[in-house]
């Protein structure tokens, strides 16, 4: 699916801090089939990675020392700073605090209340991803928490999102909502998880295939942490890639865009 615009509130971007762009894009390029172009000295050596010729994601070196390889999922708005504002109020944390990339968008980095970082892209010359809800793109993105009632009273203050809890098998989920579309979920960590795991936010590309996609990604050094496993919205597994930095595949059943 084309995008060619975001409304605020809307995740439009992820980027990958790594240890090794070089050995990450030709792991992502072969696993998503990304052409991954990098973008100069200027640009901090950030590499823009395309699939059909669109920008659908991007991977650049390390920034924070002593962080593990991380995707960074950014969400549109249209006043970086003014949303800087909102963070502190709601009782979050800025952890970079708004500025220009270039021409090209205004970035910021936040923490909300229950743990999890999360950034903002306030559009310049770069709208975000040009593709999304196709294999090779993402297509979800989830706040993993124990803290669920803090996010559900941060992120309507910040973002304009709205909360929307039900049961998901035998367990309860939320979908965040912008008016009437959903943007994105929230999960419980619960004792099923291994102790000591953050809030953290979980982003999903769609896959193809999500067994042969785990294949690739055993045969390229990473790992499957959860292996492919049904669910309503199709077939899933988290992974992390050879630097450690975790991600979640997912071949989309056809009644959820795949």
């Amino acid at each position: 699916m084309e995008m060619t615009s975001y409304a605020p509130g809307t995740p439009s971007w992820v980027d990958l801090g790594t240890s090794d762009p070089s050995a990450a894009s030709a792991f992502y390029s072969e696993l998503f089939g990304w052409d991954c172009i990098d973008q100069g000295a200027e640009a901090g050596h950030y590499r823009m990675c395309l699939l059909r010729g669109k920008p659908v994601a991007g991977i650049g070196p390390q920034m924070q020392p002593g962080v593990p390889p991380h995707w960074t999922m950014y969400v549109s708005v249209a006043d970086a700073d003014a949303t800087a504002g909102k963070v502190q109020a709601a009782g979050g944390q800025v952890l970079v605090a708004p500025m220009a990339v270039m021409t090209v968008g205004r970035m910021g980095v936040f923490m909300d209340t229950s743990g999890a970082a999360f950034a903002v892209w306030q559009p310049g010359t770069h709208l975000g991803a040009g593709l999304v809800n196709e294999p090779g793109s993402l297509c979800w993105n989830e706040l993993a928490t124990r803290k669920t009632e803090e996010a559900k009273a941060f992120y309507p203050v910040v973002l304009g999102w709205t909360a929307q809890t039900q049961m998901m098998g035998t367990l309860p989920y939320t979908n965040w909502k912008l008016g009437d579309r959903l943007v994105a979920g929230m999960m419980t960590i619960d004792d099923t998880w291994p102790p000591g795991v953050p809030s953290h936010w979980m982003n999903y590309f769609a896959v193809a295939d999500t067994d042969a996609a785990c294949a690739t990604i055993t045969r390229r050094g990473g790992k499957v942490t959860v292996p492919p496993t049904d669910v309503p919205p199709g077939r899933f597994a988290v992974v992390s890639d050879p630097q450690g930095a975790f991600f979640s595949v997912i071949k989309l059943n056809a009644s959820t865009g795949g």
